[in-house]
Parts: C-alpha cells; sequence; structure tokens
C-alpha cells in the first residue's frame, strides 16, 4: 500500500485552472483533492479525454489530468497503469509545471523491476531539482539494488496466510505481555463499517485481534474488544505500552467533501478489555494528519508519523515526539525527530525493538524499493536514536515493506505488498508476513593423526565430546569412533536435533585402547557462542605413539658436535620441531637422543653423541628458552642400530600405512656391511639413517612447581678421544 494510502494522509493536489473549465475536469479536481482515489482514477482519465488539443493551456489542463491520473493509480497500488500515465504526462511536458513527475515514475518502475527506466528517470528529476536529494536516493537505490539481492540475510519470510484475507491487512502489534495477542488493521468484510473507502477502493479498516495457540497456530482473527474503538472509519495502526495498560491507535474520519487528516487516539485498560478511547491533542490543524502511534515502555513517551509541514519538517511525511506530562495531564508540543531519522521523502511506522531500537519505514534512503524498514541505533538512555540500517532482503523487497514488530530475537511480523501467489493483475495488496532467522546450522569433524606423522590417521579411536548451552545447566556428551580414515562425524541425532547448537561450547577429548600410544592430555574445544552463521568445524587431534620421535635432519660438522648451519642445511631450523611440540604440550618431558653410526671406536662415538645431544639441548634451552628441566639429552654412540623398512628395492624411513610387501630391517653393523664392497652408495645411505637424531617422550605431567633441578652436567661437553672418521 503506498505512504499515502497507507496513511490516509492528506495531500493537496495541483488544480489546474482554466477559463472554461469543464465539468469532467472540475469532477476529477474535486475527487482528486479530497483523495477519493478511486474514484479519481476514472474520473480524471475521463477528463483527459474530453480536453482538446486546441491552446497551451488545453494541454497544460491535458498534462494535469494525466499526472492526476497517474497519481491516484500509484497511490491505490495499480503500478503498472501509473507508469503508463505518467508517459503520458511527460509526453505532454507536465515535468515543466513540476518535475516530481519523473521522481514518481521512477519510483513506480522500481515497483516493477524496472531499475533501467527507473533511473533514467531520477536522473531527470535530479538535473531538474539538484538539491532535492530524493533523486540521489533513487538513484543509490538502483546501484544497490543487486547488492540487496545477492547478499541476503539468513532469514525465512513466510506469508502468515490464517491473518490474511482478499482485503488489506497490516501493520501487526503484539497486544498482551506475552506475545500471543496480536492486533491488526483489515479491510476485510464483516468490518464495523459498510461503506467502501473511496482512497483506497477497499472497504474502511477496523482492527482485529487473534490468538496464537501452543503449537504455534493463529485463531480466526475477530474484530478487537473494545468499546469505541472501531467506528465507520478506517481504525489503523496500534500499539500498547510495555505494561499493557495504555493503548494508542489512529483513526482517519470520513467526512464527505472534507479533508480531514488522521488523528491519534488513546484507550486505558479496564478489566478484561479496553475504556472508551480519547483524542490526543497533537495536530496544528484540521487537515494535517497524525498517526502510526509506537509508544515507550513506560507510555509517556510517543512517537508518531505526520504530514505536518511547518516548522520543523523535513519533507514528506516525517517521524515527531511527544511526551505526556503528569502536572499538566496534556501531551507536550510535538518534535521534530530531526535529519538522523528523517529525510525529505517518508518517515512511518515506528516500532521500538526489545533492544531500544528505533524500526521505521522509508522512501527517502536508498533501498530496494517503495517503502523499505529501517533499524536506527539507540543512543544512550535518552530517547535519541541515530545510524539507521537497511534490514535488507528477504525482509525488504522491490514493493512497500514496514510495520515491523519484534516477537521474538529470532523472529517477528510486518506488512509487505510484495507479490505472491495469491496477488491478482497489477495490484499490489498488502499482507501480514513472518519472518523468522533459523538456527545456525554447525556441524563438526574430529580427524585423529599420529603427532609425529601427521599424514597417518588413527583409527578406533573413541572421541568423547560433552557441550553446555548457555544458561543451561545440564551438559550434552555423546561418543563416537574413528574411522579408517581417523575421522569421526556428527550432524544430525536420530531425532533430527542437531549435535552442536547454537550459544553453546563444547569438550573434545580422545582416547585409544591398548598401549600403543600415550593418552591425549590437550583435549580441544569449539564454540559457537557469539557466531551468527553457519560453520562447518573440523577438529585435528593427535595422539603420540610409544615410540621414538623421527626429528627431521640434524647435522653437525666432522667429528663436532656444532650444529651445522650452511648451505644445504641449518640444523637450529630442524631442532624447531622439537621447540613447537614442547611448545604446544607444555607438561611434556622429552629425551632428547643422539645416535652415532658402527663405524669407528665405540668409546668415541659414545662420548661424541652425547656432546651432539647436549648440543641440541643447549640451543633448545639457551636460545629458545625451554625449561631445561623439560629436556633430558642421552648420547646413544653407536649401541641402537635403527629399524627402517623396504619395499620394491626402495628403502623407507618411515613405516608405511600398508605393511603389505614390506620387509623390516635393523641396520646393524653386519647388515650394513654386507654392501660394503658390492653397493658403496647403499652402504653410506644406510650409516647415514643409523646417525640421526631422536625424541622420546619421558612423561606428559610436568609440573614446574615439584619437578626437580636440571642436571647441570647436561650444558657440560666431554672430550672425547682423537676422532675417526665420523
Amino acid at each position: 500500500m503506498n505512504v499515502k494510502t497507507l496513511l490516509i494522509l492528506a495531500f493537496v493536489g495541483l488544480t489546474a485552472t482554466l477559463s472554461a473549465q469543464s465539468k469532467y475536469i472540475k469532477e476529477a479536481n474535486e475527487k482528486f483533492a479530497n483523495e477519493s482515489y478511486c474514484e479519481a482514477a476514472s474520473k480524471c482519465a475521463l477528463a483527459y479525454t474530453k480536453i482538446a488539443r486546441k491552446s497551451k493551456s488545453a494541454l497544460a489542463a491535458k498534462a494535469d489530468m494525466a499526472f492526476k491520473t497517474a497519481e491516484s493509480y500509484r497511490l491505490t497500488e495499480n503500478v503498472k497503469a501509473a507508469n503508463e500515465w505518467y508517459d503520458r504526462a511527460i509526453l505532454l511536458r507536465y515535468q515543466e509545471t513540476d518535475p516530481i513527475v519523473y521522481y514518481q515514475n521512477g519510483e513506480v518502475l522500481r515497483i516493477a523491476g524496472d531499475f533501467k527506466k527507473a533511473a533514467e528517470n531520477y536522473s531527470l528529476y535530479k538535473a531538474l531539482v539538484p538539491n532535492d536529494p530524493k533523486g540521489d536516493a533513487g538513484l543509490a537505490s538502483c546501484a544497490i539494488h543487486e547488492d540487496f539481492k545477492e547478499n541476503k540475510t539468513r532469514h525465512i519470510v513466510t506469508n502468515v496466510a490464517a491473518l490474511n484475507k482478499e482485503g488489506f491487512e497490516m501493520a501487526p502489534m503484539f497486544v498482551d505481555k506475552k506475545g500471543k495477542l496480536m492486533a491488526f488493521s483489515s479491510s476485510r468484510p464483516g468490518g464495523t463499517g459498510t461503506d467502501t473507502d473511496p482512497r483506497t477502493c477497499e472497504p474502511y479498516m477496523d482492527i482485529y485481534t487473534s490468538e496464537l495457540d501452543a503449537k504455534g497456530n493463529w485463531s480466526p482473527p475477530k474484530l478487537i474488544e473494545a468499546d469505541g474503538l472501531n467506528t465507520e472509519d478506517n481504525e489503523g495502526t496500534i500499539c500498547i505500552d510495555g505494561r499493557a495498560k495504555t493503548m494508542f491507535f489512529t483513526r482517519c474520519p470520513n467526512v464527505k467533501k472534507q479533508n480531514l487528516g488522521c488523528e491519534i487516539w488513546m484507550s486505558e485498560a479496564k478489566g478484561s478489555g479496553w475504556d472508551t478511547p480519547v483524542k490526543l491533542n497533537l495536530k496544528a490543524n484540521d487537515t494535517v494528519s497524525v498517526g502510526h502511534p509506537c509508544a515507550s515502555e513506560d507510555g509517556r513517551f510517543l512517537i508518531f508519523a505526520s504530514d505536518y509541514d511547518g516548522p520543523g519538517s523535513l519533507g514528506g511525511r516525517d517521524l515527531w515526539s511527544t511526551t505526556y506530562d503528569r502536572k499538566t495531564s496534556a501531551w507536550s508540543t510535538p518534535v521534530n525527530m530531526g535529519p538522523e531519522i528523517n529525510t525529505p521523502g517518508d518517515e512511518l511506522f515506528p516500532t521500538l525493538a526489545m533492544n531500544g531500537d528505533l524500526y521505521y519505514a522509508s522512501n527517502g534512503l536508498p533501498g530496494m524499493g517503495g517503502l523499505d524498514i529501517f533499524r536506527a541505533a539507540k543512543v544512550g538512555t535518552d530517547n535519541k536514536w541515530e545510524n539507521p540500517t537497511n534490514v535488507g532482503a528477504p525482509i525488504n523487497s522491490d514493493n512497500n515493506d514496514y510495520a515491523l514488530v519484534e516477537h521474538t530475537d529470532r523472529d517477528g511480523y510486518f506488512t509487505s505488498e510484495r507479490k505472491g501467489k495469491d496477488t491478482k493483475g497489477d495490484v499490489f495488496k498488502p499482507d501480514i508476513y513472518k519472518y523468522e532467522l533459523p538456527p545456525n546450522l554447525f556441524t563438526l569433524k574430529v580427524i585423529v593423526s599420529n603427532l609425529t606423522e601427521k599424514s597417518k590417521k588413527i583409527a578406533g579411536v573413541k572421541v568423547k565430546v560433552t557441550g553446555t548451552t548457555e544458561g543451561s545447566t545440564t551438559a550434552d556428551t555423546w561418543e563416537g569412533i574413528t574411522d579408517e580414515k581417523g575421522t569421526v562425524f556428527w550432524e544430525k541425532k536420530p531425532n533430527a536435533d542437531r549435535y552442536i547448537k547454537e550459544n553453546s561450547t563444547y569438550k573434545i577429548t580422545i582416547t585409544k585402547d591398548g598401549n600403543e600410544y600415550h593418552p591425549d592430555t590437550k583435549g580441544a574445544s569449539v564454540s559457537t557462542i557469539g557466531l551468527n552463521y553457519d560453520q562447518d568445524f573440523v577438529v585435528d587431534m593427535y595422539l603420540l605413539r610409544k615410540k621414538p620421535i623421527r626429528l627431521p635432519e640434524v647435522r653437525y660438522p666432522l667429528a663436532k658436535w656444532d650444529l651445522l648451519v650452511d648451505s644445504t642445511i641449518n640444523s637450529k631450523d630442524s631442532l624447531l620441531f622439537v621447540y613447537n611440540l614442547l611448545t604446544e604440550y607444555p607438561n611434556m618431558v622429552l629425551e632428547l637422543s643422539s645416535h652415532t653410526d658402527s663405524r669407528g671406536g665405540n668409546i668415541y662415538n659414545q662420548a661424541l653423541s652425547d656432546n651432539r645431544a647436549k648440543a641440541c639441548y643447549k640451543y633448545l634451552v639457551e636460545e629458545k628458552g625451554i625449561d631445561p628441566r623439560r629436556i633430558v639429552p642421552v648420547g646413544k654412540g653407536e649401541n641402537e642400530p635403527r629399524t627402517i623398512y623396504k619395499k620394491d628395492g626402495k628403502y623407507m624411513e618411515t613405516e608405511p600405512a600398508d605393511m603389505a610387501g614390506v620387509e623390516t630391517i635393523r641396520l646393524t653393523e653386519a647388515y650394513i656391511n654386507g654392501f660394503k664392497t658390492k653397493d658403496k652408495k647403499t652402504f653410506e645411505l644406510l650409516h647415514q639413517y643409523n646417525r640421526r637424531t631422536e625424541g622420546r617422550v619421558i612423561s606428559l605431567d610436568f609440573d614446574p612447581a615439584t619437578a626437580p633441578p636440571a642436571n647441570p652436567d647436561y650444558m657440560k661437553f666431554r672430550i672425547p678421544l682423537p676422532p675417526s672418521n665420523k
């Protein structure tokens, strides 16, 4: 429904004055001036056909009738016919009388989805009226339209069929503290009035109520139970204060041949119903319209819409406010809410969000089409709001959207004139819609790998998840077992509930039967608190196998224990693996062992390996800051030959996942010497495999408060016997 139809606000049209005005023009102007747009459309169109193009004044009158025909169709929601008549008015150069014809044509073209032509009309309007920001807003709306469509919010919008009929249904509002009783305006048959509103072509509107049952269904609407509230006139937008003690609503009187503006009425709660309403004195004169009341929690502060165009007005329909003075029992002189909220366009249908923000509808800010719903942030404790933000699609559409009321922090109701499956012809009618923010969808995948060989996944690991939701005192716990890929995945429970819920934190622990792996002491966690988008959580977890940890290669100069750093290797960087491991597991105590090959004397090899292990130890303690009590350097000399693997003639340092056809080889001196004469390259390679530095977990329960001091000898190098070729 158009802005003027919504408020039924006064609109004084420009009347063409001719020296010899025909009865057709006179009738058309009377209907238009009295806002009888239903009849004005046909009367103005008829007058248009009766005016002959004989003079300049006749052409001006003909253009005036074309414009008023277009306006009448626009104000009765027939955008296609409105566009056709605006085009006729433009061909007759009505824009020389009033450039607004370009702007209004742009508006109906945008609602119809023709953004290219709409932008052309806005540009023509802006060229003629460069200081009116309406043209800029229209052009901006065309430019960002696709962005709105592409960046929709997650809200689901549905037509509330139980509340909507063939007529107009609009401005839903809860009128009880529990949010179970909704009031709204409707032009459906069976109302108090019997005539058709000449402004809207619909029966006069009354206020109806409907109750929400425990299953979420709305009861058949019925006229509100309140003495003297619904009358032969139009009754519209309603609100109550936070105590459900005071009701405010809009009434638009219908007196033939009089242009009386809408009014705000108030009724106090009386028993289970409402007392006889009384009118609020908020108008400067009878022709001004006020409506769309929005009351504060205590009912002493009121925001409303008005077409008042005197001092303080920013143009169009603005939002105003007034405060009730208990001492004088009167409402204060209304104050315009200023440029932080109002524009030269129309601002209507204010409501307060649960957190105090202000919702309202505007066509003076960039939007999707017609009226869009905006949300302005509450500023401090005073009644101030700023920075209105378009709530976006799908709540806003190409057509008028307005009068949003929150039900909970996830759902609410609003009015929209979007085209639906029940829309007939080119007329857009208002219905009540529900918006709902569906729960964010979360999944959880846990992947368990070998800590030191992360490409190896571990099957048969028990994964336990314990979740706690904000505000709940009970925990949600479940378990799973990793498959052959080391993975376990959760999405939906058997009853279709989600495993991972909103505003929750989940602790994850892993255990593996047997004695092959160290117990996991770290665990993991995920949280959905504060997330407002879907997410698939993938958590990598690790178990440490009870076997020597193969470290990245650490080299030393021949017969020395200095960490080798040259163009071929940076042994200090290789030790970062140990540093990262100890950092990731702050309770780990690691044995760091160095090994030589079997060539040379055993005593020398032992001393050399001791010093090389200590070189690693000193680097990690002195240069990287690791607690010295967490590392035990050990020289193993040549006493522990390495185990490697062979398949298809190729040697492998790492045990393959698939051991089929794999030979396990212990690199003893006798085995290696078998290649000394026949394969010198393999002989040297196997000796190199034995020259290594390894780690072994001693414990995972290091406590810095109780751990004994480190052995000072770990910082002292031994002087070995004269070297051999090592």
